[in-house]
């Protein structure tokens, strides 16, 4: 028998590093991981589905800031006790007490005016044939449907889009760089966080906010102050920031297959859903899902250190041929195995519904306005780490008759 070659090393802390490159498709060819500067890199679809559901490894992402010489400050402090990053009983009871709040039976109501703000956008712009879609569209779309959910006032949208861009830097590989600013406005969110419970405590609302005050306070204090303010920044961070990134990288893949633009258009209750999934898969914002061995295993022929961080690459296994038919490409018709931009097992994103109901209304609402769509000259992309996403991003296209 031939023997396997070993794993490449890719180097991801490279702000040049791009996870849809040669590089990575040879490495992926070679063996089912790669070795990297921060623990092992999981490429294959087979291996990224088998350990995101392995009980030896718990979620990977507590030591990130680390990882980066981060280890103190407001940032650090709140980052530690998000849900995102916490495991066993702690994380399943707060996640058991937030789920309700985040139902389809409180999201499918906001549908009819998620279609009217992505309408009085498109409205703004869709007879100059151009715009800036990042912050034309992506960004006040995003951040304004965070705000209908959670009952905000959406005047304040431009505030918090930033706080939760200033934020999102946090995750990404220039954390070190940009912390004064992110502990900034860790401590500027908090204050409006803390405002927010107040006013829901004085008046409550049919809002998500008012639902979590109510779980702080009428079902025996399982959810504590900090809890609660801790949840509320990572709702406001993570709902703005992966909306408005992915909606980038949504109109980039489709500018490059305009006969799936056209699909879509022609039959959006029939191909919106699909959009948002293939999307996510072929083009994900969320570039890698980290965990943590909690103990020594074996997985093949490699040995998994307890301690070792994993991370599973999802763009690569998203498109991976082993798996897919013309996996780079979107295809409304084709039918995908599930993809693992959510994450998955224990830790699957709690605002799964949300992104993808809020995405298909932007996506069905854009493809039925617009068509010849392109990426203009100018667009500016995060680098390929954790999350990525345009910082701006500018578009031409011909406003359909």
């Amino acid at each position: 028998m031939a023997q396997q070659p070993s794993p490449l090393h890719l180097d991801i802390s490279d702000k040049y590093f791009r996870m849809d490159s040669e590089e990575v498709r040879k490495a992926r060819a070679a063996h089912w991981y790669a070795e990297t500067d921060w623990g092992i890199a999981v490429l294959s679809y087979e291996d990224s589905s088998f350990l995101l559901k392995n009980p030896r490894l718990t979620q990977g992402s507590a030591k990130w800031p680390a990882h980066h010489g981060v280890v103190e400050g407001h940032f650090d402090s709140w980052w530690k006790k998000t849900l995102l990053v916490l495991e066993g009983d702690e994380h399943n009871r707060i996640r058991r007490l937030v789920n309700p709040a985040f139902s389809p039976r409180r999201i499918e109501p906001l549908r009819a005016r998620f279609r009217s703000l992505a309408d009085s956008l498109i409205d703004e712009w869709i007879e100059d044939g151009q715009t800036e879609f990042a912050s034309r569209f992506a960004a006040p779309f995003s951040t304004r449907v965070l705000c209908m959910m959670l009952g905000i006032d959406e005047r304040d949208w431009k505030k918090i889009n930033q706080l939760a861009s200033t934020i999102g830097l946090g995750i990404g590989i220039t954390i070190q760089e940009n912390i004064a600013q992110i502990d900034e406005a860790v401590v500027e969110l908090t204050r409006y966080a803390e405002s927010l419970v107040r006013s829901r405590r004085e008046s409550p609302r049919n809002d998500i906010l008012s639902a979590l005050v109510e779980t702080r306070d009428e079902n025996d204090g399982r959810l504590s102050d900090q809890e609660l303010i801790n949840l509320i920044i990572l709702l406001i961070f993570a709902g703005i920031d992966t909306t408005r990134n992915q909606l980038a990288l949504a109109v980039e893949s489709f500018s490059r297959q305009p006969d799936q633009w056209e699909k879509l258009a022609a039959d959006p209750d029939r191909y919106a859903a699909k959009a948002v999934e293939e999307v996510l898969r072929v083009n994900p914002i969320n570039r890698w899902t980290t965990r943590e061995a909690a103990e020594t295993f074996q997985h093949k022929e490699r040995r998994i250190e307890k301690g070792t961080t994993v991370h599973l690459f999802t763009l690569s296994s998203g498109t991976d041929p082993a798996e897919f038919d013309n996996p780079d490409r979107i295809d409304l018709d084709a039918d995908r195995s599930p993809h693992f931009t959510f994450g998955g097992g224990l830790h699957h994103c709690l605002g799964h519904f949300v992104a993808r109901t809020d995405m298909n209304v932007a996506l069905s609402a854009m493809a039925t306005r617009m068509t010849d769509l392109r990426v203009g000259d100018g667009a500016e992309w995060l680098p390929d780490s954790g999350n990525t996403g345009a910082s701006k991003l500018p578009i031409t296209f011909t406003p359909r008759s």
